[in-house]
């Protein structure tokens, strides 16, 4: 049994699906459920663009934390068996993100979150690969964990098992497959560390004066001035 809501406002149905939500009634939204026991819970001071959330199993979770600022967040996602995905407050996307959890996997986005446009976080590769020998799977699906104020860039995927420290960013086109450490940037395919002790700030080029940055004085820090883990 399949049921669509289009329009964001309190929900609930007879399989125990429920919307939780109690800002004013919004358009431009497309929630599929097709199990039970699923959750989607809207903070009321939520910033949305389009959003499209297919729930399509059972137990599932979807949560968005409040917006005081940032861009909207605008995203295509999809949860499976009791997975979830999580995003914290003032994360904002560019254009359109693909998000998927799948086999009882949780996608975590921190808070302060930039996400440029054509940006994917897959913790499944949503079809199974299996050893032909053996019959075991080589595709686990994996949860997901992208610490707060990370940017992500123009066309990155970030898949399964993979944790980006706070303050990071991940360079234009990047695979992320692992581990990436605090306040660092990495890029490539799989993405590799090039630069340590960074950090980064949303006011932008061209449409937040001054017109030229050549240092920290032109912009006010956030609380995510911090030198890489030593350890990492």
């Amino acid at each position: 049994m399949q049921t669509d809501v289009e329009e964001l406002s309190a929900y609930s149905d007879e399989r125990g699906n429920r919307i939780e939500y109690s800002g004013p009634k919004r358009g431009n939204v497309k929630i599929t459920f097709r199990g039970s026991n699923n959750v989607i819970r809207v903070h009321e001071r939520a910033r949305l663009g389009r959003i499209v959330v297919s729930m399509d199993c059972d137990n599932g979770v979807f949560e968005i934390a409040e917006n005081h600022g940032a861009p909207a967040f605008v995203a295509n996602i999809r949860i499976g068996q009791d997975s979830s995905v999580l995003v914290g407050a003032n994360s904002s996307t560019t254009a359109n993100c693909v998000i998927s959890a799948t086999e009882g996997t949780t996608v975590r986005i921190g808070d302060d979150v930039m996400i440029a446009s054509h940006v994917q976080i897959r913790a499944d590769d949503a079809h199974p690969i299996f050893d032909v020998r053996t019959g075991k799977r080589v595709n686990v699906s994996k949860s997901i964990e992208i610490g707060d104020h990370v940017w992500l860039a123009l066309g990155v995927t970030v898949l399964g098992g993979t944790t980006i420290g706070r303050g990071s960013v991940v360079g234009t086109g990047s695979i992320v497959t692992s581990r990436v450490p605090n306040n660092c940037i990495a890029v490539g395919t799989p993405a590799k560390v090039v630069r340590r002790d960074v950090a980064w700030e949303r006011p932008h080029l061209s449409l937040k004066e001054p017109f030229y940055k050549p240092d920290a004085s032109t912009v006010e820090r956030s609380p995510f001035w911090e030198l890489t883990d030593s350890d990492d």
